[in-house]
């Protein structure tokens, strides 16, 4: 079995970032989305995996994932225009060729990770198995039904008129009869060649296609809130207290995590958070979920549900709150404000 991981589109929901960023390389605890992905499908037997990447952003995932050692995964990168999930596995048919793979979406990461649904898949020797989600709001996104035995009935991509609330969630299983499906679809509405098209199509051909129903968390990255949700359910999940930086004259509740190479000074860390590298934080209050990016400074100010990107720098902000602020961005306070929210892409400079 390969692995597909779809690393593309231009994330126009998460703009100014992904004009210098890919989405799934947005960090969430300090980690990108991608990474979180990757980790997960390292926790199978898989060895080859293909990344799908665009034009506009290809570049850094290669810079992030470089050659897939540090998974011990064999990779190859394959270039695609966004023209739906079912065009990226048609791109992707030589580097798949006749094995059976497991697709996931970048910027898509769930609570169960994906062992259990990959042996699920070869010992029931399925041709598609997919993963699904209750939702309040099932007109977003493909909604399936299915019989008693978990077997798909039928699929419709983004209904006006919901048939139920199960939603496809971004982690598809399939075998190489998959490629004889996309052949016979047509581009949907909105001129892309749909997934959920393909696998009804499977399911008109007679393939043995099932769902699983997932009982986890599941973060999709889309926006800005959604990162910031993200950021908080991993920080949780994950983070344990684990301080080696310096800590003078400062007071550190919960968990919270301190690289060895960064300094806290005169400042209040409430957990669950995160510093990364070479940061400084001082004279400052950082609160519940926030993580605070490599080699940024925080000072006189004071932070809670933030995600700080790498090289930023907050001086003099009285209170903020719920923002995601890029790369080499600045935030300083000139006159005086209340709590301010933001989303700053990367290299911006910011005063309030």
């Amino acid at each position: 079995m390969k692995a597909l991981v779809l690393s593309g589109g231009k994330g126009t929901r998460l703009r100014p970032l992904t004009f210098t960023l890919a989405k799934q390389l947005i960090p969430v605890a300090n980690k990108p989305i991608l990474g979180y992905v990757l980790d997960q499908i390292a926790e199978t037997k898989i060895k080859e995996v293909g990344i799908v990447i665009a034009s506009e952003t290809g570049d850094y995932v290669k810079e992030y994932v470089g050659d897939g050692s540090k998974w011990k995964f064999k990779v190859t990168y394959i270039p695609q225009e966004p023209l739906g999930l079912a065009h990226a596995v048609k791109t992707a048919q030589k580097f798949l060729a006749d094995d059976s793979f497991i697709m996931c979406l970048g910027d898509n990461v769930t609570g169960q990770g994906v062992k259990a649904l990959v042996e699920k898949f070869e010992k029931q020797k399925l041709d598609s198995l997919i993963l699904l989600k209750e939702v309040d709001d099932p007109s977003r996104f493909g909604i399936a039904q299915l019989d008693k035995k978990g077997n798909i009935v039928k699929l419709v991509e983004k209904p006006k008129v919901p048939m139920g609330n199960l939603a496809i969630i971004g982690t598809y299983l399939f075998s190489n009869k998959v490629h004889k499906a996309i052949e016979q679809i047509k581009p949907s509405w909105r001129g892309e060649l749909e997934i959920t098209d393909a696998i009804q199509e499977m399911v008109n051909m007679g393939f043995k296609a099932k769902a699983d129903i997932l009982n986890s968390w599941w973060l999709d990255t889309g926006k800005k809130d959604d990162i910031l949700s993200a950021n908080a359910r991993i920080l949780d999940e994950y983070i344990k207290l684990d301080v080696k930086g310096e800590t003078e004259g400062s007071t550190i509740e919960g968990r919270v995590k301190v690289d060895s190479s960064s300094k806290v000074v005169n400042s209040t860390i409430r957990g669950p958070c995160i510093i990364g590298k070479n940061a400084k934080i001082e004279n400052s209050f950082i609160g519940p979920y926030t993580s605070i990016g490599d080699n940024s400074q925080v000072t006189n100010s004071n932070l809670e549900y933030c995600v700080l990107m790498e090289n930023v720098v907050v001086k003099d902000v009285e209170r903020m709150e719920d923002s995601l602020i890029g790369k080499n961005a600045t935030v300083t306070k000139n006159l005086k404000c209340g709590t301010i929210k933001l989303h700053v892409g990367d290299y911006s400079e910011v005063e309030v």
